[in-house]
């Protein structure tokens, strides 16, 4: 007797949702909840490595990787270091605003000429481009490139 795919596998999914726990994973859970305590313990610094380390001085007999596959259980990770964003400059919020020439009423305009935009694009290449659009054509009114002096 044929039986669809798709009550095959519901029937699987609700023989599953009957049984108990498997010894694994719970094994799994009381490994990850003692993880999350070393990890607490040490303010939530330690990466793979170093949480690996702790759980070896802690006596748990766990391998670098199974510590990394329960931390992406648990959700948790390690602090990341290294490219930061450099901030040159802050705004100054009691200064003025430079007026808004186009009143923000960014819709299609009405007719050519109305809007130009330009496009400056500096390049590895020892050139620069240079576009104005006329928003109404959204075409290039005018582009040149420029060789600059590296």
């Amino acid at each position: 007797m044929p039986i669809a795919p798709s009550t095959y596998y519901n029937r699987l999914k609700y023989n599953r949702l009957k049984t108990p726990v498997s010894a694994a994973e719970l094994a799994d859970a009381y490994a990850t909840n003692a993880l999350v305590d070393l990890y607490r313990v040490n303010r939530g610094l330690y990466g793979v490595r170093k949480l690996w380390h702790a759980t070896r001085r802690a006596g748990h007999p766990w391998g670098r990787d199974q510590v990394g596959r329960l931390m992406g259980i648990a959700g948790i990770d390690g602090v990341r270091r290294g490219r930061h964003r450099a901030v040159t400059t802050r705004r100054d919020q009691s200064a003025t605003r430079h007026p808004d020439l186009v009143d923000r009423a960014w819709t299609t305009p009405s007719r050519p000429d109305q809007w130009w935009v330009a496009d400056f694009e500096r390049h590895e290449a020892p050139w620069i481009r240079v576009e104005v659009r006329d928003l109404h054509r959204r075409g290039v009114a005018a582009a040149r490139l420029k060789l600059r002096a590296v």
